[in-house]
């Protein structure tokens, strides 16, 4: 029972159910205040304040999800204001001097799936999407495809955005990829601080992406790329951070780079989120919160919302629409697929219009759960009217 620690947002929007934490997440109460020791720390050290956030702010973060992900190795991890910054910085290691081959899936998040429509546009890159559906072999198919070998990246997320529909042995299809040169990228977003995570046993191969805008409930603007222990990899696409602690070393003819998590990094980003990103977590390791429990609550919220939706009987709304293959095993959010993009519109704003928000993607309906939602806030008897 968190919903008090949301008090502010809550507050903004009282008599309405939020179905779209997994888009927009409300933020906890103890990020305000962390927003304003920001403020407060740039008063204090001005010019010194970045060797101050790497030395203390930046290690404190990296521990916390170090810790959610059983990294072992929490210097691997590197910062940027989004995620698409370090697709675009791992896209700058691959070779020039030939077309690249990317395996992906046909949901990835529109960043990923733009830019890779984009490079095939430019003729830099020839793209093989992977359907996600049917999910029930979804994982034999992309393994299967990814054996083949001869990709230069291999992207794929852990949640699907448009389903949530989640993938459950990431080590099988990292460990399909055959080449040791290629590199494999997963797409955590929907994943983490949401579904209980283990990385360790796939960190040493594979990129893992992720950020503070949705579960982890800091707000946008502070994303995370762990990056394998021993990748000597150097980014053409490169910032300042990159060798952060050598600023003043004599310059040589070749860039350096730092030897962690580090060497992705970027150029100057407003540290503000990553200030809030850790009073969230200080917050939840103070009062014993764990991603194990908040998931349990959520499952048990949408067996609640579905357990609603059958005694409603909507024509419209049903659990037949459900893009699930197990919900034991789920994204935070609940899809559904109507008839077409046009009435699914149609729904979303007539659900709008009695205080139930939610968003879509095409035609698909999407509910999200979040810890600040209680079984009893559930209310879909609006669609009795329909």
């Amino acid at each position: 029972m968190l919903k008090q620690h949301y008090s502010r947002f809550l507050a903004q929007h009282q008599g309405q159910q939020h179905y779209a934490c997994h888009s927009h997440h409300y933020w906890p109460d103890v990020t305000r205040e962390a927003q304003l020791a920001y403020w407060d720390d740039t008063a204090r050290y001005v010019d010194d304040k970045w060797g101050y956030f790497f030395r203390e702010k930046v290690p404190a973060v990296q521990a916390h999800i170090a810790h959610i992900l059983k990294l072992p190795d929490a210097a691997q991890l590197a910062f940027a204001p989004n995620t698409h910054e370090f697709v675009v910085r791992l896209l700058s290691c691959l070779p020039s001097s030939r077309k690249w081959r990317i395996l992906t899936t046909d949901s990835e998040f529109h960043s990923f799936s733009r830019q890779c429509l984009r490079l095939e546009e430019g003729g830099l890159a020839e793209v093989v999407r992977v359907p996600t559906q049917p999910f029930t072999d979804f994982e034999q198919r992309f393994a299967s495809e990814a054996a083949k070998g001869g990709w230069d990246l291999v992207f794929f997320s852990q949640v699907f955005f448009n389903s949530g529909f989640a993938v459950r042995d990431l080590k099988a299809l990292v460990d399909a990829v055959p080449d040791a040169d290629t590199l494999v990228a997963v797409d955590g977003y929907h994943g983490f601080c949401a579904l209980p995570t283990d990385i360790s046993d796939i960190a040493g191969r594979a990129f893992y992406l992720a950020g503070s805008y949705k579960y982890a409930q800091g707000g946008e603007g502070c994303c995370f790329m762990a990056v394998p222990k021993g990748c000597e990899l150097r980014p053409v696409n490169t910032g300042w951070y990159a060798e952060f602690g050598a600023l003043h070393s004599a310059r040589s003819n070749q860039v350096a780079y730092a030897e962690d998590g580090l060497r992705f990094a970027g150029a100057t980003m407003d540290l503000s989120a990553l200030y809030r990103l850790l009073a969230v977590l200080d917050w939840w390791q103070r009062d014993g919160i764990s991603v194990e429990a908040i998931h349990g609550h959520v499952q048990q919220l949408q067996q609640a919302f579905l357990a609603q939706l059958d005694e409603i009987g909507s024509p419209l709304l049903h659990r037949g629409q459900l893009q699930a293959q197990d919900l034991s095993h789920h994204g935070h959010f609940l899809t559904f697929e109507l008839a077409d993009g046009e009435a699914t519109g149609r729904l979303a704003d007539f659900l709008a219009s009695h205080g139930i928000h939610t968003d879509y993607r095409g035609n698909r309906l999407r509910f999200g759960f979040a810890p600040y939602h209680e079984v009893a806030d559930i209310d879909l008897s609006a669609l009795k009217e329909l």
